[in-house]
């Protein structure tokens, strides 16, 4: 088919004859573009997925990546600086006892001669196992409990509610220390009085966040195709709520850490010569103020990876949050 031009006459004006159309083009002049230069006019960035965008979001947070070196560095210090150690936590030699912070003993000694340094790397295996147990118990109870209360609803939601109502209206720490002198002082029944409560903050979380998602188009999609309400909430919902719990759980951690050191402290948490940071520090007071190193090792173990846990859930929450993305 001929386009025509027009084209414009020197004395008439416009023009538009044959004459002054284009001939038409063989069809053995056109030429393929080569796959390379298809696209070369677009602009375009590898995609990322949710989980590879808050990663990257949150290596951005400088504050957020000190605490997480932190608590890698300590916790490779828990695991394999006892075992290289020529001492141990629980050897005494009474001719070393009390002794300053020095080369051979870098934390000093305690009253039994006992290494400060071997004995709070111990404190943190047992101090960071108990407050990542913990909350790993507390975020599978107040998931599913919270879970539930929110995708049915109704009754069944008003019912579980008031049970967290009054949960949260009884001390945290009068039905703990009852439990432990119940069960006695090991590190089962610490963990068994830290998960009686601390789901709470956990469930309500998770039952706002599916309370919000049950209504969203994908839910009703596989609601219409059959999927089970047990299936539509965990493969669906609970899937979808995981940035907020993952904050909470990790705010958990350092909760349960405090409050095992804590119980320790008043001294009906891990026993002698069981060695957590709570129990040294319960340890140093009688020479709080002749021997203050005693005290001061563990209670600057505490506060450390107290900052760097919360540091990391301020980087995830941030991370994990699209309503702050930048």
């Amino acid at each position: 088919m001929n386009t025509s031009i027009v084209k414009k006459n020197d004395a008439d004006g416009y023009d538009p004859t044959p004459e002054n159309t284009w001939p038409d083009i063989a069809d053995d002049e056109f030429q393929l573009l080569a796959d390379n230069g298809r696209d070369s006019d677009l602009i375009s960035r590898p995609s990322k997925s949710y989980w590879q965008d808050a990663w990257s979001r949150f290596r951005k947070d400088p504050l957020a990546m000190l605490g997480l070196f932190i608590i890698i560095v300590i916790a490779v210090a828990a695991i394999f600086g006892p075992v290289f150690s020529q001492y141990s936590y629980d050897g005494q030699n009474i001719a070393n006892q009390n002794q300053p912070p020095s080369s051979e003993h870098w934390f000093g000694t305690d009253k039994f001669g006992r290494d400060i340094f071997v004995r709070t790397l111990y404190g943190a295996r047992i101090s960071l196992t108990i407050g990542v147990v913990a909350a790993a118990i507390n975020m599978v109870i107040g998931v599913i409990y919270g879970g539930i209360s929110g995708f049915f609803g109704g009754k069944t939601d008003m019912v579980m509610m008031r049970i967290v109502d009054i949960l949260y209206g009884v001390p945290d720490l009068l039905y703990i220390i009852l439990l432990m002198m119940f069960l006695g002082n090991t590190l089962q029944s610490i963990l068994l009085a830290l998960s009686l409560t601390y789901w709470l903050g956990t469930a309500r979380i998770v039952r706002a966040q599916v309370i919000t998602l049950k209504y969203q188009e994908y839910t009703l999609a596989a609601r219409a195709t059959g999927s089970s309400n047990l299936r539509i909430l965990f493969k669906h919902l609970i899937p979808n709520s995981m940035g907020p719990i993952i904050v909470t759980v990790t705010f958990l951690v350092p909760s349960a850490i405090f409050a095992e050191a804590f119980l320790s402290f008043l001294g009906i948490g891990i026993q002698v010569p069981m060695a957590s940071w709570g129990t040294l520090v319960n340890d140093a007071i009688p020479a709080l103020f002749t021997k203050p190193y005693q005290m001061l090792f563990p209670a600057l173990a505490i506060s450390v990876t107290m900052f760097a846990l919360n540091f990391i859930g301020d980087g995830l929450r941030d991370a994990l949050d699209p309503r702050l993305k930048k």
